[in-house]
């Protein structure tokens, strides 16, 4: 049995990010290849958290540049490491190199932060995207390092795949595809889902710090939902998501029929009561949580090629429609919230997306055996990867001698 420890930048909140929901599929994995997990997080706990002791997972807290992580994880001796975001692998990764030499080390990217952070910098600069300003970003370039020092990678979108692939020549050994870890919609599961006359409004939802959440709701605000209240002026839409701030909830103007939710506690139920989801998503990495709740639900949406990115294969067609200019988007919005046979295809859409791209089962067992394959090869694994072991030799030097830095400055005052 393997003793797993897994290291959060947050405490896992399935019911307030995409992030939360991954994490808590992940621990789920795990636990049912019979493997102790340990979750240890420098993050305070909040309302949200998901109670993963009643999972059977251990849960502790850890201090940044103490001392105390290199003795909690010695004595802990897990032989699997998972870093959740290449901030913590950073922060933690050049301990557990140097007193767990032995353990199998796994960065969880959840989405490639570089990509959104380039994407979202050139939006607001109105530039278009390019490889070049990927390339010469320094978060690029730690994400890459960090990719690099560890074993092996999650990647949860197969266009993230695909660039890391073609533009940063990564060796496929270092990189692994794992999406959304779902269970199939079966002809029950259907069944039981309001139909088209039971549904009403349009919803959308997400966590109102993630920076794209946030920037789609001001375009709804400003631009589309203005075009579809032109069209539909009795219809509503109600905006979930955990963390509003003040800026958002004085967004709030149900004479515009324009709802601030807030966060709710149970997203499958509110998505399942609205007839579509709207998500014009202008920059943004990975894969999106709330479209694939919202095929998880039955519910059609419309979004944006961003917010597709990862979610379509060659022979699906999207779960409503895909459209970038707000006049296209909101026509077609009006089109699916009115035409009940254009719903039922949509709907039936997101079904066969749900049900071939992001098979739990089979990509869980997959991962796993991958694991194996790795524990058992791993001196091996790692000779092939002299980059790696490059970037592991000097940045646990430099990162090292900082922290030890920080560490005296801190008893000092």
């Amino acid at each position: 049995m393997h003793n797993v420890l897994i290291i959060g930048s947050v405490w896992p909140e399935p019911n307030s990010s995409a992030a939360g929901t991954r994490m808590l599929q992940l621990i789920r994995l795990l636990l049912s290849a019979g493997w102790k997990i340990t979750f240890a997080s420098t993050a305070a706990e909040s309302d949200h958290m998901h109670d993963i002791e009643a999972l059977g997972v251990s849960k502790t807290s850890i201090l940044i540049n103490d001392p105390s992580f290199d003795n909690y994880i010695i004595d802990l001796k897990p032989s699997i490491v998972l870093f959740d975001r290449f901030m913590i692998e950073e922060q933690f990764g050049w301990r557990v190199a140097k007193h767990l030499p032995d353990a199998l080390r796994i960065l969880n990217t959840e989405d490639l932060h570089s990509l959104r952070k380039t994407r979202q910098n050139t939006f607001k600069t109105e530039d278009k995207f390019s490889y070049k300003d990927l390339k010469k970003s320094d978060i690029t370039k730690r994400e890459i390092a960090s990719i690099y020092r560890c074993d092996l990678s999650l990647i949860i979108s197969d266009a993230e795949i695909t660039i890391l692939k073609e533009q940063f020549k990564i060796n496929n050994d270092l990189i692994y595809y794992l999406p959304f870890l779902l269970n199939p919609i079966t002809v029950e599961t259907k069944d039981n889902w309001p139909r088209f006359e039971e549904r009403k409004y349009f919803i959308t939802i997400g966590n109102f710090r993630h920076e794209p959440n946030w920037d789609s709701v001001q375009y709804l605000k400003t631009t589309i939902w203005p075009l579809i209240r032109k069209k539909l002026p009795e219809t509503e839409l109600h905006i979930y998501g955990a963390y509003p701030p003040p800026k958002a909830t004085e967004l709030h103007n149900p004479q515009q029929g324009f709802h601030i939710k807030g966060w709710t506690k149970d997203a499958q139920k509110v998505m399942k009561q609205a007839r579509i989801c709207l998500a014009p998503l202008r920059f943004g990495a990975g894969i999106k949580g709330k479209l694939s709740e919202a095929m998880l639900c039955g519910t059609p949406s419309v979004t944006t090629t961003i917010g597709a990115e990862g979610m379509l294969g060659d022979d699906c067609d999207w779960n409503g429609f895909i459209k970038d200019q707000p006049e296209e988007f909101a026509s077609v919005a009006v089109r699916l919230y009115q035409n009940q046979n254009i719903w039922y295809q949509a709907q039936q859409n997101g079904i066969e997306i749900i049900n071939t791209l992001f098979k739990g089962e089979e990509f869980g067992k997959q991962f796993i055996h991958q694991i194996l394959k790795l524990k058992n090869n791993l001196e091996e694994h790692r000779t092939k990867n002299f980059v790696g072991t490059m970037l592991q030799y000097h940045t646990m030097r430099s990162t090292e001698f900082m922290s030890r830095w920080i560490e005296e400055k801190n008893k000092a005052t």
